[in-house]
């Protein structure tokens, strides 16, 4: 399913930079009104902030209302995105999952998704891959490697650099390769 308003951003492991990407993403195009998205397997207590969206076998999505903490999905509200949804799924539901959030947006609108394991069943518009030359917590996302995409030490994640993408004619498009 190729889903061109989609970008999927990637690590290598736990504080990859994934979430400070995506954050310098949101806050460098305040114009386009981002939606965002963080889906993670783990099906820890939920927060403070979290509204329930929609529940099924496998799956709990809920929307972010609250920019006072340092959750992923807070900082992103924080950021500018315009909507922040959280997805705690089982893999076998992954894809159910991101369908009843990407029903709930409307067509065209540009959507950042922290998850690696979503590029298994969509084709995004742009790829980021997050690694650290500090982090030693990898999780093996090479395959991932072969496809479209820009890999980027979050070391290397300034303030003073433009990001590597940009949004033009409904989808995300790389603006350099490393």
């Amino acid at each position: 399913m190729k889903v061109p308003n989609l970008l999927i951003i990637a690590g290598t492991g736990n504080k990859s930079g994934k979430t400070s990407m995506a954050c310098r993403i949101i806050e460098s195009f305040p114009e386009l009104k981002i939606t965002a998205i963080k889906i993670t397997p783990h099906f820890h207590e939920t927060t403070d902030g979290l509204v329930l969206f929609n529940e099924g076998t496998g799956y709990s999505i809920y929307t972010e209302t609250s920019m006072e903490s340092n959750k992923d999905t807070s900082r992103m509200l924080k950021a500018g995105a315009d909507k922040v949804y959280f997805a705690k799924v089982w893999d076998s539901s992954l894809l159910t999952a991101f369908n009843k959030i990407f029903e709930s947006i409307p067509f065209g609108t540009p959507v950042i998704c922290e998850s690696p394991a979503l590029r298994n069943f969509v084709e995004p518009g742009a790829l980021i891959i997050m690694d650290s030359y500090t982090q030693h917590n990898k999780k093996d996302i090479s395959h991932l490697y072969i496809l479209p995409h820009v890999i980027i030490k979050l070391e290397d994640l300034s303030s003073t650099k433009p990001v590597p993408v940009g949004f033009h004619a409904g989808k995300w498009i790389m603006k350099q390769n490393k």
